[in-house]
């Protein structure tokens, strides 16, 4: 069964590789949505797919891939949309 989950994610996760990390592993599970960078400095990105590899998704914002430094991340459920493909925006 499908799920969505919205996040946002708080601390030193621009100019990182943030984005990039959240695609690259996106697309290896299979999971749709999108990611990006917003004016407050914080990441956000949409997840929907199954619920484990959307679980494991956002496991990897909380740890922030590689050189990120995540405070906190906000994380809301969302009704599927039925969304397909990964693009970081």
């Amino acid at each position: 069964m499908a799920v969505r989950r919205r996040i946002t994610a708080h601390g030193r996760v621009q100019g990182v590789f943030f984005r990039d990390s959240v695609r690259e592993q996106a697309e290896r599970r299979g999971v749709a949505g999108w990611v990006r960078n917003t004016a407050d400095g914080t990441v956000e990105a949409v997840f929907e797919g199954e619920a484990a590899d959307v679980d494991a998704l956002v496991a990897l914002c909380r740890g922030g891939p590689g050189d990120a430094e995540v405070s906190r991340v906000d994380v809301g459920e969302e009704e599927p949309e039925g969304l397909g493909g990964f693009e970081v925006r």
